[in-house]
This record gives structure tokens, C-alpha cells and sequence, in this order.
């Protein structure tokens, strides 16, 4: 199949591009490298430089391309900063895909794979959470990435425009060539890597009065590989009925554990220092994925915290600088 990636030259985008050429597909990875890296990209997939507001540059390169499907990965990703600036998530996250839809529509490309959140449930009533859970966000960028789903459901609607919208909770690891490399870092564990490296003086804990064992939140973390495995099955599935999926292991780790499984990791003690909470940060979010598992067979093969946290060390260390090195 031929499929256009935007936002391929991110982390979990470059990691998704090079897995679907090893299945065979050809990619065309469009990126405007505002958070992307050029060196990220697969030598094999042709790179685009350019932004998916831009509806006639997208256009083109569907036409060009002959892209069957789009995976739609362009997103800005922080919560802590949506809550500060909302406008730049809303912009980006809601306004400006709304080119990429209509471009596909003008293209006739009638399916699309869409990287949502967890974020889009808000605060959990229960301890897992399915694709049945209120959809209540407690941050803007759940509710950029919200208001995106609804989008998909009118576009499919209207223009036949099928959906699988892919509702991540905490992707981590990496594959032996690609990894997480963001600027500046927000993430967990790539800010505990850099830290036993050196490179950063110590991890600050955001909250330590959460209603969880230890006092941290709790997240649910998923190897990128088996992340970017449940798109090439949803790639596979999607045709004649739109799909949501949630994407995780179906166990919850607190700040604490993971910050001392990472110490057993690399070795090293790091310092870490206490902060309050952060905006919009909810105590616990861990998935129940049973509907991808029962209607697409999908299972993690990296569940483990220590196996994910080894995998993005050995990126780390391989890449100090990250993609710079």
C-alpha cells in the first residue's frame, strides 16, 4: 500500500515508517521538521517538507504519490503546555488538519489513521479505562486532539472518509535505530535517561500527593514497536467502517517505580527533586485495550517496564546528542 506519514520524521512517526517499509509499503513521509528530524527518516521513504495546513501542498502530494491511506501523526503532544498556551493546541491540533481532510477528499483518499490520546478521557472513573469511558478532557490538548475525532466522524459521514482513530497512552522505548529525542524534553523516561547520563542534574517529580500508593501518577507505558504494530494491523483492517482503539500494556507504573527501574537499568543514581502538580494531570490513566485485542488480535510483545526503559537506553547511549550525534 502506499501511505503518506505526517509527521514521519517524529519519534513514534519515524519508527512507524520504517516498520511499514520493512512489511512492504511504500512512504512518503510529510513533515514540516518543526519537531521532527530530518535525520530520523528512513533512506528508503521520500520526505516532503512541509506543513498539513498547507492544503495544496498536501494535495500535490497525494496526487503525486498515489497515497491510498494517511497516517496522521502531525500533533503537538504536551499537556503542561496546552494549559498555558491553548491556542497554539488548537491551532495546530484541530484547525490546521482540517487542510489534510479536505485535501484527501479532493484526492479521493479515503482512509486515514489518526494518532489520538488517552487525554481525551480526562479524569478515569475507573481503573481501566475502555473506548466506552466518558470522554472528558481535563487539558486542552486532550481537547484539541477530541475535537479531531469529531471532525473524522462528520468527514466520514460526508465524504466516505473512514477513520481509525489509535487513542496512545504513554508510548516509550525504542527501536535499535530510532528513539525519542525531543527539544526541550518533556517526557518521563527520556529525561531520566538523560540524567543518568549527565546530561541533565536531576528528574523533578511533578506531584507527590496524588491519591496512588506512593503519592506520583500513575501511566500506562507501551513499547513504540508494539505501538506502531497496532497501526499496520489497523492499516490492514480499515475499510468499511470507521474504528477506536485504545493502545496500551493494561498496567499502570508510578513516577517512583519508574524512576527506580530505570536506576536497576543504567546503574545509575540520579537525584531527584520534588515540584507540585502540573495542570491537567490526571493520578492514573491505564488502558483496557480488549476491543483492539479481540477484533484485531493485536498483543503487546515488549510489556515489560524494564524491557521498554533497556530499549531507549541503548538508543540513548548509542545516541547521546540524540540525532545530532
Amino acid at each position: 500500500m502506499k501511505v503518506l506519514v505526517a509527521g514521519g520524521a517524529g519519534y513514534i512517526g519515524s519508527v512507524l515508517t520504517e516498520t511499514c517499509l520493512k512489511a512492504g509499503h511504500d512512504v512518503v513521509v510529510y513533515d514540516n521538521l518543526s519537531t521532527g528530524h530530518r535525520q530520523s527518516v528512513h533512506p528508503d521513504a521520500r520526505l516532503v517538507v512541509g506543513d498539513v495546513g498547507d492544503r495544496g501542498l498536501v494535495l500535490q502530494t497525494l496526487r503525486q504519490s498515489g497515497s491510498e491511506a494517511v497516517v496522521h501523526m502531525a500533533g503537538f503532544i504536551e499537556a503542561g503546555e496546552s494549559m498555558t498556551d491553548p491556542g497554539k493546541y488548537f491551532r495546530n491540533n484541530a484547525c490546521r488538519p482540517l487542510e489534510l481532510l479536505d485535501a484527501m477528499a479532493s484526492a479521493g483518499v479515503g482512509k486515514i489513521l489518526f494518532s489520538s490520546t488517552a487525554a481525551i478521557y480526562g479524569n478515569p472513573e475507573s481503573d481501566y479505562l475502555s473506548e466506552e469511558h466518558p470522554q472528558r478532557p481535563a487539558n486542552c490538548y486532550g481537547q484539541s486532539k477530541l475535537f479531531f475525532e469529531q471532525m473524522l466522524d462528520w468527514y466520514d459521514a460526508i465524504y466516505n472518509v473512514k477513520h481509525v482513530a489509535l487513542r496512545y497512552f504513554n508510548a516509550a522505548g525504542a527501536s535499535p535505530e530510532r528513539g525519542e529525542d525531543h527539544n526541550p524534553e518533556s517526557h518521563l523516561i527520556p529525561l531520566i535517561l538523560q540524567a543518568a547520563m549527565g546530561q541533565r542534574q536531576y528528574v523533578e517529580i511533578y506531584g507527590c500527593d496524588y491519591p496512588t500508593p506512593d503519592g506520583t501518577c500513575i501511566r500506562d507505558y507501551i513499547h513504540v514497536l508494539d505501538l506502531v504494530q497496532a497501526h499496520l494491523l489497523a492499516l490492514a483492517s480499515l475499510k468499511d467502517e470507521s474504528l477506536h482503539y485504545n493502545l496500551g500494556n493494561g498496567r499502570g507504573y508510578s513516577v517512583r517505580e519508574v524512576i527506580e527501574t530505570a536506576r536497576r537499568v543504567t546503574g545509575s543514581d540520579f537525584e531527584t527533586r520534588e515540584s507540585g502538580r502540573r495542570t491537567g494531570d490526571p493520578a492514573r490513566l491505564v488502558a483496557s485495550s480488549d476491543k483492539i485485542s479481540a477484533e484485531l488480535g493485536w498483543r503487546p510483545k515488549h510489556p515489560d517496564l524494564e524491557d521498554i526503559i533497556t530499549s531507549a537506553w541503548q538508543w540513548r547511549r548509542s545516541h547521546p546528542g540524540g540525532y545530532k550525534s
